[in-house]
């Protein structure tokens, strides 16, 4: 039995008006392919892929920094509340096939070297430039490609391994 492909979208908290549209569409077009969104679930790029993705009728799942599910953004569907601050980055790449980095902070960047430190791999839209990261030249293309990438996981997120 197939189940659907969890992709982890990434990025800065404080975006710009370029990731922010970058985010919605990357998670628009996951929703759409059947894929469920991972991310930090707070503002930013966070917020614009489970917008993107809400509005597509996709479900959302935002793994939180801090102990309280009411710090998750409107269009998280399922709030993981876990008191561990940056610290859950861990936890959103563990939980995803792929993953989509949108521009970056510094807490992408620890997402982005996670993923690559345990095979998860790594779409980027004008992100981070680091070896093992797949360019995507837009939105879309990174979409489709995580979601081909997170489809060959046998078995899920825990075939991945250090």
């Amino acid at each position: 039995m197939s189940r659907p492909p969890y992709v982890a979208v990434v990025g800065p908290g404080e975006a710009t008006a370029e990731q922010l549209s970058a985010a919605e569409e990357v998670g628009r077009r996951v929703a759409q392919a059947g894929g469920y969104i991972v991310c930090g679930g707070l503002g930013g790029v966070m917020e614009a892929a489970c917008r993107g993705a809400s509005g597509a009728g996709g479900l959302t799942i935002g793994i939180l920094p801090g102990p309280s599910r009411g710090a998750a953004n409107r269009w998280v569907a399922v709030s993981i509340p876990t008191g561990l601050g940056e610290l859950r980055n861990g936890l959103i790449v563990r939980a995803s096939d792929a993953v989509v980095a949108v521009g970056g902070a510094y807490g992408t960047l620890s997402e982005i070297a996670l993923a690559l430190k345990t095979g998860v791999p790594v779409v980027g839209v004008a992100t981070w430039p680091i070896d093992g990261i797949e360019r995507a030249g837009s939105p879309r293309e990174a979409a489709e490609r995580a979601i081909e990438l997170a489809r060959r996981v046998p078995g899920g997120s825990t075939a991945h391994g250090i």
